[in-house]
């Protein structure tokens, strides 16, 4: 899976993406652990979700928040992270103008601003968040939630539950 670097809103983001044989393939974004606690694109949940999409016929893309890898700018406790984030859905729908739905998806502090750029992109139809930080974070936001997907409080598939 090829490197990209995005130009984001401190300077470049590291990615990796996968584009799907199929053009109307659906899209997806994978978002990483807390930067300050060793989150990277490279975590072993966050390449699981990207290899998951990809197998699913998805085009995929995860990203290093601001600071992290070879991205830069330094960590802004979440307002930047959602920046950087929005910035890669934007490449994502330049990439794929023929794509027939977008998803988000996080693990953790991935998870938290995943569903925060759920909330302001109307185009984004699906999620996945893997083991919400709902302890450390406010999710109000959510109330109410504008499109179906699965919440996972653990790795194991097993324990994701649909939510609607």
């Amino acid at each position: 899976m090829p490197e990209v670097i995005l130009s984001g809103p401190e300077g470049r983001l590291e990615g990796r993406y996968f584009r799907s044989d199929n053009p109307g393939a659906p899209v997806a974004l994978v978002l990483h652990p807390h930067p300050r606690h060793g989150g990277t694109m490279n975590n072993k949940v966050v390449y699981n979700l990207f290899q998951g999409f990809a197998r699913q016929g998805f085009s995929v893309l995860r990203i290093n928040f601001r600071g992290v890898g070879k991205s830069q700018g330094k960590f802004d406790n979440g307002i930047g992270e959602l920046s950087d984030a929005a910035t890669a859905l934007d490449w994502l729908q330049m990439e794929n103008e023929n794509a027939r739905s977008f998803w988000i998806s996080g693990f953790s502090f991935g998870a938290w601003i995943a569903l925060q750029l759920l909330m302001r992109r109307p185009e984004l139809e699906g999620f996945v968040a893997v083991s919400p930080p709902v302890n450390m974070y406010d999710f109000s936001f959510l109330a109410p939630c504008p499109s179906s997907g699965f919440s996972c409080r653990a790795i194991r598939i097993a324990s994701c539950r649909k939510i609607m």
